[in-house]
């Protein structure tokens, strides 16, 4: 039904109906070919072994009766006897029943088939149960043409009495009634049920689109949803939600957590928690909690959910949604290492100037003298204030539109000797010791000279001021092959006669630089120091914004340089990292292009 093509003037439902008429009309021609054929084998039998009773009209009019009906087989497989399925269906009934009737009237034979226009009528309305007005013409003709017959030819009737007459007539309108009257509600039923496929068709395909939608949905979500059971167990999970907890897929999250509040919590009150929430509020929203990854590691999770309930009013499931929120939770807490950073090193300039003013206040004298060392602390007070505002303008900045870099080639040994001088009183003051291992032949790089410079300036004065008095602090660039590295990953990529470092700090930083996309050859820039060394954690997170040292109490700032450092690097496509651990001093490193 769902195939049946639109055809103009036709509703969908009268197209499969002519489809089904003209379907059933091979079926019922062929029958009835094969019917005639028996009758015709009858005659001839009559005619061998009961020649008195044999009448050659009957075996004539059988043969007509048969070539009407090849007829109507042929052309029911041509072009119009596929459009006109209704012509082929008054051919096959008149040529059951009117070439009978012209057979015996064209040997004036007075005789009254009722018993061919009955199994005639009875065949078609049984077979080709549709368009019951196909049927009641081909009733009406034939009558007509009994009629017409009757009173051209002056046909009598003559052993059939005029009440024995009107009986056939009334069993003749009764047969016929009912076979219509069958047709037509058989018809109606059709139509009935066909117009119910077709809604039910409609409303599956209806349901399929919105399966579909919420499918896709459901599968590319950014966030993870889920179906729990009462008990602990989840129903359902998305592709986002496995990502969540650390599993590959779906599945792996339902077969796995048959306790999601021991195995999933890492406070395993937290999901007796969720479930009480919902009891009391019909749903929970912002949800936080933290949660074992499939790894082991630990991350913040945020959850939306509600109860379904069946008829009985018992919960069936909860369902909702899961956030992961481990950034934001870790945006916040930075968000607090600079509120706490900000008040500490913009407070105690501004309250060492204001207790000195307000000690100035306190004399009677109309003009007071201020010491130089005074002046100079104030104005170094000031200076630190300035660069601290000056950063963090700076930083904002770089995050709305981005750094603005002017290239040209530098040579890198003379920006490193031009930001090492600048740093000469830092260097003096540390009691520190500088090396500058940067080979004179070493190709130039295309970067923008004054953005370079301070990432120089920002490593030097990082590692002087989060370090004990005494420092050396060596610096190196060298042309590197990435892909060789990654080819062999224990090769030193530099000279390291005058560079201390280890074999496994060897191993780590070319596994580091093996992960590059940059081009195959590229200038790799390494600044060391021997200092206390930075811990594995704070490694991981040295150049995020406002993220200090360890030693940061004993420096002036926010956190800012190292942050500075990535987004300088970030911006001429390299790469910054660094390796260390605790008492092993610290490397830092990165890539530049080639001029």
């Amino acid at each position: 039904m769902a195939n049946a093509k639109s055809v103009p003037g036709l509703t969908v439902y009268e197209v499969w109906r002519d489809r089904f008429l003209r379907d059933r009309l091979g079926p019922t021609v062929q029958i009835a070919i094969f019917f005639v054929l028996t009758i015709i084998i009858y005659f001839f039998g009559e005619a061998l072994f009961a020649p008195q009773e044999f009448k050659a009209v009957y075996l004539y009019t059988s043969f007509a009766v048969e070539l009407g009906l090849i007829m109507c087989l042929v052309l029911q497989k041509t072009a119009i006897g596929q459009r006109y399925p209704g012509l082929l269906f008054l051919g096959f009934s008149w040529s059951l029943t009117v070439v009978v009737q012209l057979g015996l009237a064209f040997a004036r034979v007075g005789d009254l088939p009722i018993l061919t226009w009955s199994l005639a009528f009875l065949t078609q309305a049984t077979l080709m149960p549709v368009r019951w007005p196909l049927h009641l013409i081909s009733q009406l003709g034939v009558l007509l043409c009994h009629i017409a017959i009757n009173l051209v030819l002056n046909l009598s009737f003559a052993r059939y009495t005029p009440f024995r007459m009107s009986g056939f007539y009334l069993y003749l309108f009764w047969f016929c009634f009912i076979c219509d009257l069958s047709v037509y509600w058989y018809e109606i039923l059709q139509k009935t049920e066909f117009s119910t496929r077709r809604e039910l068709q409609s409303a599956y395909q209806q349901l399929e689109v919105a399966e579909a939608k919420y499918r896709s949905i459901f599968e590319n979500a950014g966030e993870g949803i889920f179906q729990s059971t009462p008990d602990g167990r989840y129903i359902t999970a998305n592709p986002a939600l496995a990502k969540i907890f650390g599993y590959d897929s779906p599945s792996e999250v339902t077969a796995k957590f048959t306790d999601i509040g021991h195995q999933l919590y890492l406070d395993r009150d937290r999901r007796s928690q969720f479930v009480r929430a919902i009891e009391e509020n019909g749903r929970v929203s912002d949800f936080e909690s933290q949660i074992y990854r499939s790894d082991g590691s630990i991350v913040w999770i945020s959850e939306n959910a509600r109860a379904v309930f069946d008829s009985s009013g018992s919960v069936v499931y909860y369902e909702g949604s899961i956030q992961d929120i481990t950034q934001r939770k870790q945006a916040q807490s930075a968000l607090r290492l600079f509120v706490h950073a900000l008040s500490h090193d913009l407070r105690n300039p501004v309250a060492g100037m204001l207790m000195v003013l307000k000690n100035w206040e306190k004399k009677s004298d109309k003009s007071i003298e201020i010491p130089r060392s005074v002046l100079e602390r104030m104005i170094k007070g000031s200076e630190q204030q300035l660069r601290l505002i000056d950063s963090l303008l700076e930083v904002h900045a770089s995050e709305l539109r981005g750094l603005v870099l002017h290239c040209e080639r530098v040579n890198l040994k003379q920006l490193i000797e031009d930001a090492a001088a600048d740093l000469e009183q830092l260097i003096h003051e540390n009691q520190a010791k500088f090396k500058n291992l940067v080979p004179d032949d070493l190709p130039a790089v295309y970067g923008d000279t004054t953005q370079l410079w301070r990432v120089f300036s920002n490593l030097f004065s990082n590692a002087l001021k989060h370090n004990f008095s005494g420092l050396n602090v060596t610096i190196s660039a060298h042309v590197i092959d990435v892909e060789k590295i990654t080819k062999y990953p224990g090769d030193v990529p530099w000279d390291t006669k005058e560079f201390a470092i280890n074999d496994s700090q060897i191993f780590t930083l070319n596994s580091q630089l093996s992960l590059l996309t940059s081009p195959m050859k590229m200038i790799l820039c390494v600044v060391q120091d021997d200092g206390v060394g930075i811990s594995p954690e704070q490694c991981e997170h040295l150049f995020e914004l406002y993220v200090r040292g360890s030693r940061s109490r004993q420096s002036v700032g926010l956190g800012l340089g190292l942050y500075l450092c990535r987004q300088i690097i970030g911006a001429h496509g390299g790469k910054i990292g660094v390796i260390s651990t605790p008492g092993a001093g610290a490397i830092f490193w990165f890539t530049l292009s080639l001029a």
